[in-house]
């Protein structure tokens, strides 16, 4: 068998592998701003919800009539800047699994290229430290999915919030923490560990 298809296959894992530790560092990171931006979001919510619940004309603040309308004005133009900052925060999100997805497309279609060439005693044989390529293969496949999975729900969650809506907003910041996926990030951890001399290795 020719030992081109075979490297070139090893090569577009390797390259895959290096993507996807530097993206979970970068998706770690932006995970990281995002959660005091939720927690500003309730808090605004909660400011809102107080706003609506004071009777300001019973109140000494009674002198200044065009007040609420002030303080609501308020309130939803910081909403809107929070929602602005996450809505960026999500590009970065989107970068991040479009960077995964790329890699994960060039291996596959390598593969599907150089199949004849790649037989299944190549592509299934493991070593004590490299595991085989079809593994590594269906690792990266199984993240390509956790980022794409991960992106979609918290991109819906926040295309559902508006200013002006205040329950929503009031629950956003525990709803974005059930998101949360320790069990599918520690996958991708501990694979990066069983990659990481295949990886070294040039």
């Amino acid at each position: 068998m020719s030992k081109t298809p075979l490297l070139s296959f090893q090569q577009v894992l390797r390259r895959g592998f290096q993507s996807l530790e530097s993206n979970q560092k970068l998706w770690i990171h932006v995970l990281a701003d995002c959660s005091p931006l939720m927690v500003s979001l309730g808090n605004l919510a909660e400011q809102s919800r107080a706003l609506s619940n004071t009777q300001l004309p019973n109140t000494p603040l009674r002198d200044f009539p065009d007040l609420e309308e002030r303080l609501r004005f308020k309130i939803s133009q910081a909403t809107d800047t929070v929602l602005g900052k996450l809505n960026e925060k999500m590009s970065s999100l989107e970068s991040v699994r479009d960077s995964i997805s790329n890699q994960v497309s060039a291996a596959i279609h390598l593969y599907d290229q150089n199949k004849d060439d790649l037989d299944l005693i190549t592509v299934t044989e493991r070593s004590a430290t490299t595991p085989s390529l079809s593994d590594m293969l269906e690792w990266l496949q199984d993240a390509e999915r956790h980022y794409r999975q991960q992106f979609l729900r918290r991109k819906t969650l926040l295309q559902l919030l508006r200013s002006d809506d205040v329950s929503l907003l009031e629950s956003a910041p525990n709803r974005w923490k059930s998101l949360e996926s320790p069990s599918a990030d520690d996958h991708i951890t501990d694979t990066l560990c069983k990659v990481s001399f295949f990886i070294q290795s040039q």
